[in-house]
């Protein structure tokens, strides 16, 4: 299935879109894709909607269009659809060619939008100003090899990272844009079909170690033109090659391969005409040295990136297993319900809330902070399906007065001010971890407030065995050792529709 144009739309960080979807136990149904769609922060419901019922949704929503998770906005009697292409349709086509399925969403401001870094305008710089360099300093036909040296790097580069999973708008813009055109199902056979390999090298990275090469030769040595020569020439067997390949053997032709080849051709006649025979011994050893260097290097990060898609792979099937509700249900009732009968000191949320969470803590413990940013982040995109304890573990006997003063803060500003405040109090406290700047914050010069309450659930989680901190409780259930504090993530939307968690909730909350 191909969501770059959703993924685009929304953007949402592809490699983690991808990732989370393949990793989903559900893998690749409607339910994987919308809780990866709600785990990346767009929320959504789904539903089996009669077309005759359509007229009355939103002006933008998710149906399967052509068998295909496609984005659809309404404008009048017009559609446009978002999937492998962005396309207008009418009324009566997208009915003919959707489902009965569809995708009501709202984007949050928890949203995780595509925070890795972009390269492509540092690579483009760079190239810019290599043509740039070409231009003022060399002859025109040494400017224009050098030029064609580049084209050959950024299409080598764009099908070298293809390998590993990234998809190159380029190069499927040569092909043939779309899952049925034969024409990108010829450029993929084609590269499929090469048996090249050199410590794990086809015949397309060959041409990233040769443009590589031949760039880096024509920029830094200019005495270098009986080498390019050379190597220019010696490329007419890789093109009868690959004219071998396509005519006689997949008996089918690759855009791709062709604007290579083009390349290539272009630079033969233009070092067989221009460039001279002028022989180097010291050119020669450094292009030996270039040339190996570029090859190895190729190799090493070819294997690398081979790894880590091995390794992405394998962490995918192991998370679809792990992400198993049922697995993670039967883990989090193992252990027997805490029951506390202070429910309402440091209570946030919607207390008519049948998901509670409690999150057992000390304010003076690092791995707390973590634990509670979890909670604060599912109370901020679940505002009116969860609710939430903070106990903190506090004994005047065994505390100093800071640990004292930070309570009573804590209590003011919960009992005299608003939920949210007392929540961003207590992420900036794990944040600065000063008791003045807290206090500071809280608008207060100091405050003297009765810290029972606060005893009462400190004595409550110890007579519950619950001695370390921080740990998680779902309606009274423990958080399962074996899982990760932040995999309670993916199980989040089956919580709140599970009715037996909720049993006997109101003795919980």
């Amino acid at each position: 299935m191909n969501f770059e144009k959703l993924i685009d739309y929304f953007k949402l960080d592809k490699q983690e879109f991808y990732f989370q979807f393949s990793s989903h136990p559900n893998y690749p149904s409607a339910l994987a894709f919308s809780d990866t769609l709600n785990f990346l922060g767009l929320r959504n419901d789904a539903y089996e909607l009669d077309k005759e019922y359509w007229d009355e949704l939103p002006e933008e929503y998710i149906a399967v269009v052509d068998n295909s998770f496609s984005l659809v906005k309404k404008r009048g009697d017009q559609f446009t659809v978002y999937s492998d292409k962005i396309k207008n349709v009418t009324k009566e086509e997208l009915y003919k060619n959707s489902s009965d399925f569809i995708l009501l969403f709202e984007k949050t401001e928890a949203a995780k939008s595509n925070s890795s870094f972009n390269f492509k305008p540092v690579i483009y710089s760079i190239f810019g100003l290599i043509i740039l360099y070409s231009l003022l300093q060399f002859s025109w036909y040494e400017s224009i090899f050098n030029i064609l040296s580049l084209a050959g790097v950024y299409i080598s580069l764009e099908l070298f990272n293809q390998k590993f999973g990234q998809e190159s708008v380029i190069v499927n813009n040569i092909c043939g844009a779309g899952a049925k055109n034969t024409t990108q199902s010829a450029c993929s056979k084609i590269f499929s079909s090469d048996k090249t390999n050199v410590l794990g090298l086809k015949l397309s990275d060959f041409s990233l170690v040769y443009f590589l090469g031949i760039t880096f030769m024509g920029l830094i040595f200019p005495d270098a033109q009986f080498v390019l020569r050379i190597t220019a020439l010696a490329s007419a067997f890789v093109i009868l090659y690959s004219l071998y390949i396509q005519l006689f053997v997949e008996k089918s032709f690759c855009r791709v391969c062709f604007l290579i080849i083009f390349i290539l051709l272009s630079q033969i006649a233009i070092s067989s005409v221009y460039f001279s025979w002028g022989v180097s011994l010291a050119i020669i050893f450094i292009s030996a040295i270039v040339f190996a260097s570029l090859f190895f290097t190729t190799a090493f990060f070819n294997n690398l990136l081979n790894q880590k898609e091995e390794l992405k792979k394998s962490n995918a099937k192991n998370l679809r297993f792990k992400r198993n509700y049922d697995l993670f249900k039967r883990e989090l009732l193992d252990k027997e319900r805490v029951e506390f009968t202070d429910n309402n000191t440091f209570f946030v949320g919607n207390k008519e809330a049948k998901l509670h969470l409690s999150v057992v803590s000390n304010p003076y413990c690092g791995f707390c902070k973590g634990a509670h940013k979890i909670v604060e982040n599912l109370l901020q995109q679940y505002p009116d399906d969860i609710s939430v304890q903070m106990r903190f573990n506090y004994s005047p006997d065994q505390q100093n007065e800071k640990f004292t003063q930070l309570m009573s803060d804590f209590m003011y500003v919960y009992k005299n001010k608003t939920e949210q405040e007392f929540v961003d109090l207590v992420e900036y406290w794990f944040e600065t971890r000063d008791e003045s700047k807290v206090r500071q914050k809280a608008g207060i010069e100091s405050s003297h407030e009765n810290l029972s309450p606060v005893v009462g659930m400190s004595v409550e989680n110890k007579n519950a065995g619950i001695n370390f901190t921080p740990i998680i409780l779902i309606n009274g259930y423990q958080f399962p050792d074996k899982y990760d504090r932040e995999d309670i993530h993916y199980f989040i939307g089956e919580l709140m529709e599970d009715e037996e968690i909720y049993k006997d909730v109101t003795s919980v909350i």
